[in-house]
C-alpha cells in the first residue's frame, strides 16, 4: 500500500512540474515546504523521512535541529535559537514549514506555529484573553504567504507514534488523487460559550461541483457516519468519535480552551481528532476565550479548501488571530485541487 503510495505521489509530482506555473498557482506544493526534523527524537527522524519520500520533497528543503528531552513549552531565548537555526537553511522559495514532531508545541503563551510564522507576542502572556496581533493572511487569495506576506506558514506532524503518523501521510496524499462524495458537518451545539463562530457556519446546502453536502445541525454530536471532510463543533469534549469516518484530507476542530494542549487531559486534545481519522486540526495552547477571531472560521476554512488550497492555507486563512493556535497535521492534503 505505501509503495504504490510512494509511485503516486511521485506521478504527481511529475505531473505537476509538468504543468509548471498553471500547478503552483493553485497554491502551495511539495517544492515550497521545508521538513525541519528533530534528530534528538527516532520517532522525528523516521516520519520526517518516510513524508519526504512520499511527497517527493527535494532533500535540499530537509533542516536538522536537536531539540533534547521534546519539552511542551519553550521560552523566547530558546524560539528565537531555533527559529534562527531554522531560517538559516531555508531559501526565498519556501512558503511554508512541517515540524516533525509533537513537542514542543508552544512559546511561552503563544503556539510555537504562530510564533514561527507571525512573530512571538510575549506581550500577550500578561492577559491571553485579549486580542492578539491579526494576520495579514486571514482570508487571503495569496498562493504565496511569504513572498506577499512575510508569512512562512507552519504546521506540526505529531510523533506519538510511527504507525498514526505514517497513517496520517498516507490519508493526505490519497486526498489529491479523486475529489470524493463527501459532507461537511458544522454543529451549534447546546455550549453555547463555545459556540461563539457558530454565526459562520455555512447554511446546509448541496455543492453539486464539488460532490458536497453541508450539514449545519442543532446538535451535540453526530454518529454512524463515514463521509466526513470537515467537522466543527464547540466542545471541551467530541463524544462518539470511535463511531465517525473521516475521508483522506478531512478537516476537524472543536473551540474549547485548551484543545492546543496537546498532551492535556482536562479537555480534548486536537490529537485526538488525528487519531479518529482526520488529516488536520487546530487548537490553542493558551486560555483564549471565545473570541471567533482565535480559532477557525467555518466558511473562509471551507471556501479556501474548495478552491484547492492545501490543508495548511486553507486553516491559515481561516483564522484572523492565531497567536494562541497550534496547526496539526499533513499540510499539503488538497482533495479539491483539480
Amino acid at each position: 500500500m505505501r509503495f504504490l503510495l510512494f509511485l503516486l505521489a511521485a506521478g504527481w509530482m511529475l505531473c505537476a512540474g509538468a504543468q509548471g506555473r498553471s500547478a503552483a498557482g493553485l497554491g502551495l506544493t511539495a517544492a515550497q515546504l521545508a521538513v525541519v526534523i528533530n534528530d534528538d527524537e527516532p520517532n522525528s527522524v523516521e516520519i520526517g523521512e518516510y513524508y519526504r519520500k512520499a511527497r517527493a520533497i527535494p532533500a535540499a528543503n530537509v533542516v536538522h535541529v536537536r531539540i533534547p528531552h521534546r519539552p511542551r513549552r519553550i521560552d523566547a531565548d530558546q524560539f528565537e535559537a531555533l527559529k534562527a537555526q531554522i531560517d538559516a537553511k531555508l531559501g526565498p522559495e519556501i512558503q511554508a514549514v512541517l515540524m516533525v514532531w509533537t513537542a514542543p508545541y508552544a512559546v511561552e503563551c503563544n503556539s510555537l506555529t504562530s510564533a514561527y510564522t507571525m512573530g512571538l507576542d510575549s506581550g500577550l502572556c500578561a492577559k491571553s484573553c485579549s486580542p492578539s496581533k491579526p494576520s495579514s493572511y486571514f482570508n487571503s487569495s495569496s498562493v504565496l504567504p511569504y513572498t506577499d506576506h512575510q508569512m512562512r506558514l507552519s504546521m506540526l506532524m505529531p510523533t506519538e507514534s510511527v504507525e498514526a503518523s505514517k497513517a496520517l501521510i498516507d490519508r493526505g496524499v490519497l486526498s489529491g488523487f479523486a475529489t470524493p462524495t463527501a459532507t461537511a458537518y458544522f454543529l451549534n451545539t447546546s455550549d453555547t460559550t463555545r459556540s461563539s463562530r457558530a454565526r459562520f457556519f455555512p447554511r446546509s446546502m448541496t455543492v453539486p461541483s464539488k460532490k458536497l453536502t453541508i450539514k449545519t445541525l442543532q446538535a451535540d454530536s453526530i454518529e454512524q457516519v463515514g463521509d466526513i471532510i470537515v467537522y466543527e463543533t464547540g466542545l471541551t469534549h467530541v463524544p462518539k468519535l470511535n463511531t465517525l469516518k473521516f475521508l483522506p484530507g478531512a478537516l476537524a476542530d472543536h473551540l474549547t480552551s485548551q484543545g492546543g494542549e496537546l498532551y492535556t487531559e482536562s479537555q480534548m486534545s486536537a490529537l485526538r481528532w488525528l487519531d479518529a481519522g482526520a488529516t488536520a486540526s487546530y487548537g490553542t495552547v493558551s486560555e483564549p476565550c471565545n473570541h471567533w477571531q482565535k480559532f477557525p472560521n467555518s466558511t473562509a476554512l471551507l471556501g479556501h479548501y474548495l478552491r484547492g488550497n492545501s490543508a495548511i492555507e486553507a486553516y491559515w486563512k481561516s483564522v484572523a488571530w492565531p497567536a494562541q493556535g497550534v496547526f496539526i497535521g499533513e499540510p499539503l492534503a488538497a482533495p479539491y485541487r483539480r
